[in-house]
């Protein structure tokens, strides 16, 4: 084989899991936090105890230079902190076994820390493997937490663990009138035992990069091989790095993360994104490099000049160090919740209304760029941002190709000189796509969709924000219901079909792609989306009309894109007239944000 860059071979899974506890195989971190479910943690070592293969384990040898300190799984300590080889696949397999083997704390999805806990059964013959609950917990049949198995050999005290536990399962069974154990039986739960322990020589298939291999050929590797049962992306290989180039960065990358996720005051919560590392990867780079392509990320850590294309140690050196600067930019909570802040004046004050999470990742990148390199004035900037995040919302411009979109941006960024120039091309970019003819002819087009997620739903919802309409047949607004905590178990609105779905079903409208068209809804709040349950609006509208009167009825109808007398109209006809009415609606409140 020519240019061989690994070799494969089996390494015992007890060595393996001592090199990771020395530290002399570093576990940098990958798809923090351990997001496996328990039950994949179980069928893991129901494999393994029946023999099959768990996948391959990808170990990269570590570069000469490397010597930062690798963060431990949950709170153990490690006796060395510069690695030899960096686990790049296979992290949440071996989380997994350490952290129940050894009982270690790993941190879930929402970055709290938890045991995983796995029971044992020496007494079945099958399915002798389970997730930890209260029920196994108090059947003495059952180790609640194999862990104990594992200590117990490592204290020398695995004889007084077996005895304890036939002692108690013969009391369980004399208290119930069963027979106790046989002494067959209890050689079967010492065999049992060693079974168990013997997972620790399962042999693992291991495939070792070399230390010669570059980032892209170990790129290539990491996301072609599939030894897990799960497709590993540039996004997994990217952290992978952060962890080994840039440790502090990855940790204030991850702490950004995490306080995303949890209401307080003074941390990076918000109501519109739930940070993930790749969304920072991609701020940092664009903001510090002016990329939006996510592969460059891999390359600058590496030490790439994106010009030249020339790698060297001293390029690593000053990239690390930009992009360094550009994360203190990004996470630095005054810019970013006062961008947050900027997207929520322009109407879209929920996650609930965000369709696509790229729309705000690199439009904070435009935002910072504006901000702290052409130093565009802060009125103007809110001004601008606000007619910009809106544009990028309502025609989706950052979503099916958005690398390439951004890039030409960043590219023509370059020719700009001053913040009048930037503010003049971002807003002929607006005006471009937002032109008469967008809002007459193919905004209406757009809106005939019954898709669960449109941004052009949301936009019209939006736009009721920035109009300060009240929720059809109500004088709250919407607003204050999508933020949260303005709801307990049920929805204090709802979303309801002006034509109600089981009356279009008796006129024989039965497809819900007809149904269930953006242009027949509305929010309503709870009580009176009970008042019309599934009647028709030609039952229920006049009960509204002597309510509101007629001058207020027909206002509310012109606020909510509602032709005078669609109670009366044929369905068909109703969606084609609304649809054109929403978009006017978005018209107008875009031309608000216009004005200031």
């Amino acid at each position: 084989m020519a240019n061989k860059i690994f070799e494969s071979h089996n390494i015992d899974l007890d060595f393996l899991l001592k090199e990771i506890k020395l530290g002399r195989i570093g576990l940098p971190d990958l798809q923090r936090p351990f997001v496996w479910a328990n039950e994949k943690v179980r069928n893991l070592y129901d494999s393994m105890l029946k023999g099959f293969p768990i996948g391959y384990i990808m170990l990269w040898e570590s570069p000469e230079n490397y010597s930062s300190k690798m963060e431990d799984i949950g709170l153990n300590d490690k006796e060395l902190k510069s690695p030899k080889s960096l686990i790049i696949d296979g992290q949440q397999r071996l989380t997994a076994l350490v952290a129940t083997m050894y009982g270690i704390k790993v941190k879930d999805k929402n970055f709290k820390e938890r045991n995983i806990k796995i029971c044992y059964n020496p007494l079945r013959e099958v399915d002798r493997f389970e997730n930890w609950s209260v029920a196994y917990e108090r059947n003495p049949e059952w180790i609640s937490d194999l862990s104990v198995v594992f200590l117990a050999k490592e204290q020398n005290t695995l004889s007084r663990l077996r005895r304890a536990y036939i002692k108690r399962l013969n009391e369980s069974y004399e208290k119930n009138n069963l027979p106790i154990l046989t002494d067959e039986q209890e050689d079967l739960i010492e065999n049992r035992l060693n079974e168990l322990l013997g997972l620790e020589k399962y042999p693992v298939p291991v495939l070792d990069i070399y230390r010669s291999a570059s980032e892209e050929e170990v790129a290539e590797i990491f996301v072609r091989v599939n030894s897990g049962g799960q497709k590993l992306n540039e996004n997994d290989f990217i952290l992978t790095l952060l962890s080994v180039y840039a440790k502090e960065d990855r940790d204030k990358i991850d702490s950004f993360c995490e306080k995303s996720h949890i209401p307080a005051a003074g941390t990076s919560y918000n109501n519109l994104l739930i940070v993930e590392p790749v969304h920072l990867v991609r701020m940092i780079v664009g903001v510090g490099f002016k990329r939006a392509r996510l592969r460059y990320a891999y390359m600058l850590l590496r030490g790439k000049d994106l010009d030249s294309g020339i790698v060297t140690e001293e390029r690593r050196n000053e990239n690390l160090a930009v992009f360094g600067a550009a994360l203190s930019t990004v996470i630095d909570l005054n810019n970013w919740h006062a961008f947050l802040n900027i997207i929520a004046q322009g109407g879209y004050v929920s996650s609930k209304l965000i369709a696509a999470d790229n729309s705000i990742v690199f439009s904070y990148i435009l935002y910072l760029i504006a901000k702290y390199e052409f130093h565009l004035e802060n009125q103007k900037l809110s001004s601008l941002f606000r007619r910009w995040f809106f544009m990028v919302s309502v025609t989706s411009y950052f979503s099916s190709s958005v690398e390439t979109d951004a890039e030409k941006l960043f590219a023509d960024m370059k020719t700009l000189k001053n913040a009048d120039e930037l503010a003049a091309y971002l807003s002929s970019v607006i005006d471009s796509r937002l032109t008469e003819d967008y809002f007459a002819i193919t905004l209406p087009k757009d809106l005939e969709s019954s898709a669960a997620i449109s941004p052009h739903w949301y936009a019209y919802l939006a736009s009721q924000n920035i109009l300060n309409i009240p929720m059809l047949f109500s004088t709250s607004h919407l607003a204050m219901f999508l933020l949260p905590g303005a709801h307990g178990n049920k929805n204090a609105v709802d979303k309801h079909h002006i034509f109600p779905k089981n009356y279009l079903t008796s006129i024989g409208i039965d497809s819900d792609r007809e149904r269930n068209q953006i242009a027949n809804y509305t929010y309503l709040d709870y009580q009176t989306n009970i008042a019309i349950s599934d009647r028709p609006p030609a039952d229920y509208i006049n009960e509204f009309i002597q309510k509101l009167g007629e001058d207020n009825f027909k206002l509310m109808c012109e606020n909510h894109a509602l032709p005078q007398g669609f109670d009366t109209m044929e369905y068909n006809e109703f969606l084609k007239e609304r649809r054109v009415l929403m978009a006017k609606l978005i018209q107008k409140a875009y031309k608000r944000l216009c004005q200031g």
